[in-house]
Parts: C-alpha cells; sequence; structure tokens
C-alpha cells in the first residue's frame, strides 16, 4: 500500500516537472523543444533539423 502511494507521488512530481518545463519553453517562444537547435534555426529549415 505504502509502496503505492510512494510510486504515485514519484510519477506525479515527474509528470508536473515535465509540465512546467513544457510550459515555459512554450511561454519562450520554443517551436520545437526536443530539437538541439530550438532557439536558433530558421523557420524553413526547422523541420529538417529536428
Amino acid at each position: 500500500m505504502i509502496t503505492n502511494v510512494i510510486a504515485a507521488i514519484i510519477i506525479l512530481f515527474i509528470v508536473g516537472g515535465a509540465s512546467i518545463y513544457i510550459y515555459k519553453e512554450k511561454k519562450k517562444g520554443t517551436k520545437c523543444i526536443g530539437c538541439p537547435m530550438a532557439g536558433n534555426c530558421a523557420s524553413h529549415s526547422h523541420k529538417k533539423a529536428c
């Protein structure tokens, strides 16, 4: 029982942290968060780089 609660809390922290990170990056205007060149590539070549 207690292990299930601990596992659920850990999963909630991971999902919550990822959600906050995505929100902050989108607020900055990052178009492709997973792309290593997210803020530095031109829009026409962006899809090829990611």
